[in-house]
């Protein structure tokens, strides 16, 4: 353990919690979204939770602890959302697509009920494609990125630039037939909540029993890599006599792995404290086209001022970063896992890679930024969104992901890209 970064990561740490009283002054959600970043991003690297890994891993060693974990995450928070919603649905509420013509109450996260097309499937297929070349998905690369994977940073940038020019395209995907055939459908209004709930929990469950055949597969054709913990993230032995005030409780609150469970319960909670406090759900890539907007304009490349897409992103625009309150929550997952590796001693930046990989890295982030906006989300607002919130969409999805993220995988394979 680096002890200096211990103290560096406390000092970040300290500077995030001044940093967030000053901008509750301004305005309490931008506070709020920080701190909830800062969570994310922690329990994200902390558990090295992630759903890029749930396809790579199984695919690659036959592991299937993480897409087991994942499973079990979009369970439990299925369970929670369905409650909330149907808490809304009794008093009044509706999902956000009619309430905004009844005038009734919308039901919280209901915006995320997307239609389903074309477009969710070729959307999902070049993000699980460019998922896999650039190392991670959408929370994933914000993660990488604060940890120190120089990969990151890069994809990254490209992700942003990707759903920039998925933005600026939006105008003609809408009015083309990826978008006009399309069904919108929340499933409690075919199925009811429990029916739902059942055919959803069904779902997660067949898909769990089906990657523990799999990796039972590979154990008997020898094959099967099980993952394994550095020595410095697992337990210490319990000491003779136990001390609050000692490495072995520094080790426990602060260093030890945490298990995929532990980060799929903590990520719940985040998402339903989203939730509940914004009325609105989880979604990361469409504040990629803000920074990438930003940025560009910065330089004098671009005016989106006339851009259909930021047609009502305008007042976020001109009101800048710092005033954003999506752009902290994705700053509080880079900060949050640039923290939890500096409180465990064991940071450092990782750039062994070569310039062939970069070119990979860079095709990676454009296809997961340009995916994400044309299937009107990513891993986060599409799927774990559009699956909580009980959207056909998520549903159709989830398999266009899983089949673009098994060809990146056999692409990084055959172009030995260095993941």
């Amino acid at each position: 353990m680096k002890k200096n970064q211990v103290f560096i990561g406390f000092g970040i740490l300290i500077a995030m919690i001044i940093f967030a009283t000053i901008q509750y002054a301004k305005d309490y959600r931008l506070a709020l979204h920080l701190v909830i970043g800062l969570a994310i991003g922690y329990i994200m690297q902390r558990s090295r939770f992630g759903f890029a890994g749930g396809i790579r891993k199984i695919y690659l060693t036959g592991d299937s602890s993480l897409t087991k974990a994942l499973m079990f995450l979009f369970s439990i928070t299925l369970l929670a959302t369905a409650a909330i919603h149907y808490g809304s649905y009794i008093n009044g509420g509706d999902v956000f697509y009619r309430a905004i013509k009844s005038g009734a109450p919308v039901i919280p996260g209901s915006d995320y009920v997307e239609p389903a097309n074309l477009a969710t499937i070729l959307g999902g297929i070049l993000f699980g494609i460019g998922m896999m070349l650039g190392g991670g998905c959408a929370s994933g690369t914000l993660t990488d990125a604060g940890e120190g994977e120089g990969r990151g940073l890069i994809v990254l940038f490209f992700f942003s630039t990707g759903a920039l020019w998925g933005a600026h395209d939006m105008p003609w995907w809408k009015q083309s037939i990826f978008f006009d055939i399309h069904k919108r459908l929340y499933l409690p209004d075919a199925f009811g909540f429990m029916g739902t709930i059942i055919l959803s929990l069904l779902g997660y469950l067949f898909i769990y029993i089906i990657a523990k055949k799999y990796e039972d597969k590979r154990r008997k054709e020898n094959t099967l890599k099980l993952e394994t913990y550095a020595d410095w993230e697992k337990e210490l032995p319990e000491p003779k006599e136990y001390k609050f005030f000692s490495k072995e409780t520094y080790h426990k609150f602060f260093v030890k792995r945490w298990s995929y469970y532990t980060g799929a319960v903590l990520l719940m909670i985040m998402f339903i404290t989203i939730l509940v406090t914004t009325g609105t759900s989880w979604g990361v890539t469409a504040i990629f086209a803000q920074w990438a907007a930003w940025f560009y304009q910065g330089l004098g490349l671009i005016d989106v001022s006339d851009w259909g897409w930021f047609s009502g992103r305008m007042a976020t625009m001109e009101a800048g970063f710092f005033n954003d309150p999506g752009s902290m929550r994705n700053m509080g997952i880079i900060v949050g896992a640039l923290i939890a590796p500096l409180l465990a001693g064991h940071f450092s930046f990782k750039k062994d890679f070569r310039l062939k990989d970069i070119l990979f890295y860079a095709i990676g982030g454009l296809l997961m930024g340009y995916g994400a906006r044309i299937a009107l989300g990513c891993n986060v607002g599409a799927l774990y969104s559009g699956l909580s919130n009980m959207s056909l969409s998520g549903w159709v999805f989830l398999p266009s992901l899983t089949i673009g993220g098994i060809l990146g995988v056999k692409l990084t394979q055959k172009l030995k890209i260095k993941i």
